[in-house]
């Protein structure tokens, strides 16, 4: 199972630019009604920037509005465009542990320690035919941890210290691969013992997405999950 954000990335980049360059059009018919003191070059130029923001931000807000929650199971794709391609990320393990050496006999407030094995990999399947084998860095991500509650996590500060004990390497997420490349990162968190149902939400951390049309991240848009069942819980740790 798949899913994509945006959905038709290049239709969506083409028309954010083209929206943009626009609106740089009608800014330059104002300067120039402004200059000229034309009163129809300025009623054009405003007019045609109103019409283009509404217009865009309509369908943005449609889309948003007509968008609906997508839960990934373990195993299954989330791919984010990075304009000339496309990175995907797959949760492909889940552990839960209770303690994490001497130094970390106990998580706060009784708790336990939740670690997610992703997978990044670069699809070479969308990439252009003349994009050639150029690494790439995947952009900027957002992770957090949400129970059945509702309540999120953020990364545990203790991280490094976790896998340091269980004996993992994590790759950090914005490492750059080529075409066809995957690597496994390990994300740590610290939640309440009676904790559980637990969804990973990874997200861009761009801001600029949250002006695609069908992004995730734009205004009241529907999120792309994984799902961390089932659960997979340890006593003790271990290097796999």
């Amino acid at each position: 199972m798949s899913a994509y954000t945006p959905q038709f990335a290049p239709i969506v980049a083409l028309a954010f630019l083209g929206c943009g360059f626009l609106l740089a059009v009608s800014v330059l018919l104002l300067v120039g009604g402004l200059i000229g003191k034309s009163r129809a070059v300025l009623r054009l130029g405003w007019i045609s920037g109103l019409v283009l923001l509404l217009g865009y931000s309509g369908i943005l807000l449609g889309l948003s509005l007509l968008s609906r929650e997508v839960v990934l199971p373990m195993g299954g794709w989330k791919y984010f465009c990075e304009l000339d391609c496309h990175v995907a990320n797959s949760v492909s393990d889940m552990r839960i542990i209770a303690s994490a050496g001497p130094e970390m006999a106990q998580v706060a407030g009784n708790g336990k320690f939740v670690v997610i094995q992703l997978k990044t990999w670069f699809d070479p399947a969308t990439i252009s035919a003349h994009r050639g084998n150029g690494p790439l860095t995947p952009n900027g991500r957002v992770v957090r941890l949400e129970d059945a509650s509702g309540c999120f996590y953020e990364q545990s500060a203790r991280e490094d210290a976790v896998l340091a004990t269980l004996g993992l390497a994590s790759t950090p997420l914005r490492t750059a691969l080529r075409p066809g490349e995957s690597y496994v990162s390990y994300l740590v968190f610290e939640v309440p013992a009676n904790a559980g149902g637990f969804r990973l939400l990874l997200t861009s951390a761009d801001e600029v997405n949250a002006l695609l049309w069908g992004d995730e991240n734009s205004l009241w848009h529907k999120k792309i999950s994984f799902s961390l069942e089932p659960e997979s819980a340890l006593n003790s740790p271990k290097s796999s």
